[in-house]
Formats: C-alpha cells, sequence, structure tokens
C-alpha cells in the first residue's frame, strides 16, 4: 500500500481509514507494536509514528492464534449461521463464558468446537465474539459473532438498544401475583448488593450504579381472583437497557419475583405450599428461574438486513405455564 498524495498523519489512523471494517483501530495498533506493520521496510513500532505522501505500507496480518478455552462437543439448537454470525436457542444450564468455576462446559466452549475454522478471530484470536449474554439458567435466543467485524457491528446495535436501529429483545417469565395493570415501565437504578454477589435496585450515584429501564406486557393471568390478584402471571419484558439481573432484579422490586428464582424471590418459597396438586409438585420442581428470551432482531452486520429470531417456551416452562393454567 502507498500513501497518497493528500494523505499522511498517524500511521495506525491511515491504515484504519485504508482497511475499513476489516480490523479495528485497537487491533491494528496490536499489530504495529507486534512488529507486524513496515514503513518503507523498517518495522514500525510506534501506532502514532508520522507517514508520508508516498510511504510503503506493508501489513502482515498473522493467522489467528487457537483459543485458550478448549473446544467441546456440547449440542446447541442453531437457529442461523452464516460467515458472520450464529443465532442460537441456549439451553438452561449453560454458562457462556469460562469463568471462576466454569472453565469448561460452556457456551464459548460449544461454539469454538461448533464453529472450527470458520472462526475468522477476534482481536486475532480464534474465538466466538460474545455480544450480550444470558444467564446460566436463563433459556433463549442469543447471537454471537464469528469476524471482528461483526463483533464490532453488533457489539454496537446492542449498545444503542434499538434506539436508532432495528435491535429488538424480548423475554417471556412467569412471575409470582399479577402486577399492577396489564403494563407498566419499571425505571430504576441498578447496582451491586450489599453482598456483593447480586443486583439490586439502588437510589444513590455509586460507582457501580447504572440507569435500568424495563417494559412489561401482562400476557397470562393464572388463578385471577375477583379482587384483580392472580396466583402467577405470564408477562412479556422487553429491555431498553441490558444490565446483569435486569428483568429479575426489576420484577422483584416491583413485587412479583419469578418463579423459581432463589437469588431474587427466595421470599415466596412458601407461595408453593398454598397450591393445589398437582400444580404444587410441577411449580415446586422447577428450579430455575422462569425466564426466556423468546425474540430477538438484529441487522445483520454485512448485508445490513433485519433478521427476526424467536424460539418457543422451552418445554420445563411450557409444563409450568400448563401446571398454573390448570388452576
Amino acid at each position: 500500500m502507498v500513501v497518497g498524495e493528500d494523505e499522511g498523519g498517524r500511521l495506525d489512523a491511515w491504515l484504519a481509514g485504508a482497511l475499513g471494517p476489516e480490523l479495528s483501530r485497537s487491533r491494528i495498533k496490536a499489530l504495529i507494536e507486534a512488529g507486524t506493520v513496515a514503513v518503507n521496510g523498517t518495522a514500525a513500532r510506534q501506532a502514532k509514528q508520522k507517514i508520508q505522501p508516498g510511504d510503503e505500507i506493508h501489513l502482515v496480518v498473522p493467522e489467528p492464534e487457537d483459543a485458550e478455552p478448549a473446544g467441546e462437543d456440547i449440542p446447541l439448537d442453531i437457529l442461523y449461521e452464516d460467515d458472520s454470525l450464529v443465532v442460537l436457542n441456549k439451553q438452561a444450564g449453560l454458562v457462556v463464558h469460562p469463568g471462576a468455576g466454569n472453565w469448561t462446559g460452556t457456551l464459548v466452549n460449544a461454539l469454538i468446537h461448533h464453529c472450527g475454522d470458520s472462526l475468522s478471530g477476534i482481536g486475532g484470536v480464534r474465538r466466538p465474539g460474545i455480544v450480550h449474554r444470558l444467564d446460566r439458567d436463563t433459556t433463549g435466543v442469543m447471537v454471537v459473532a464469528k469476524t471482528d467485524q461483526a463483533h464490532r457491528h453488533l457489539a454496537d446495535q446492542f449498545a444503542d438498544h434499538g434506539l436508532t436501529g432495528p435491535l429488538e429483545r424480548a423475554y417471556q417469565a412467569i412471575v409470582w401475583g399479577k402486577p399492577q395493570g396489564l403494563k407498566g415501565t419499571i425505571d430504576a437504578k441498578l447496582g451491586r448488593s450489599r453482598d456483593r454477589t447480586r443486583r439490586a435496585v439502588r437510589d444513590d450515584d455509586g460507582p457501580d450504579v447504572r440507569h435500568a429501564v424495563t417494559l412489561y406486557l401482562v400476557r397470562e393471568r393464572y388463578a385471577e381472583k375477583p379482587d384483580g390478584s392472580a396466583a402467577a402471571s405470564l408477562v412479556e419484558c422487553r429491555l431498553e437497557t441490558g444490565r446483569t439481573h435486569q428483568i429479575r432484579v426489576h420484577m422483584a422490586h416491583i413485587g412479583h419475583p419469578l418463579v423459581g428464582d432463589n437469588e431474587y424471590g427466595a421470599a415466596f418459597r412458601t407461595k408453593v405450599n398454598r397450591l393445589p396438586e398437582p400444580a404444587r409438585d410441577t411449580v415446586a420442581g422447577f428450579s430455575r428461574q422462569a425466564l426466556h428470551a423468546f425474540l430477538l432482531v438484529i441487522e445483520h452486520p454485512l448485508s445490513g438486513e433485519t433478521l427476526r429470531f424467536e424460539a418457543p417456551l422451552p418445554a420445563d416452562m411450557q409444563h409450568l405455564r400448563e401446571a398454573f393454567a390448570a388452576l
């Protein structure tokens, strides 16, 4: 590559412009510091190095390194896949990313095995690009990037929360009781709780506190009484922000925690004992939070096409729904 007559300036900025979306600015900086970029035959060592019109730039992009987590043959329910991304219906019990206590058996391990060499590398490493997460026991639709370009584009969409693009995220939850009104907005900031492991609604402006908004719509009411109360409800939730445990904390905050949520709804466990059989056994045996990401709408990072994906309620939540509906 040769620097044009009206070009010049910083090496990293020029390369970013010349290479378009193929490599991120941070990736280009890493390549320069690794000595794989030469200016007029001499290896460049600083991203801020100045270049002049007529300079010859030579760039070598190494093959992506193998990911540190090993690939594992874990069954996946793939809804869609191409060279840029994978969309899947995540099962309950699957942790998304390796971490303390879960170094193997994760979605990342499964995707490394499933995708193989089709992963072109995120930041120079052959690994899937995680742009959003679902809790271990939350099921439903997830999208994962296979390239740097797709990763950046999808990350921007999720950061924008659908304000300027087609992104939509919707969940189905079975909650205790019936929220007031058929629809509502929960606007409550979230931060770490006192035990530092969970999240909680906070009214201060601490460094870990973030704005959070959840919209809910009551779809079904179970064992509704004349006074308007109900044993439980099927609620559709849509996110205007994407905070850790947002739906779980917000629904508990308004007095309607998710059925099966032992972290944020432990005080409601005794409600199970008041249910008649056979619903009592079904609800008591439901061992995870009743939350399912049923809808995801994204813009394809290359074609710009709007893609819509839906996943039906998993069998265990459908069984739970039927048990409440039979009350």
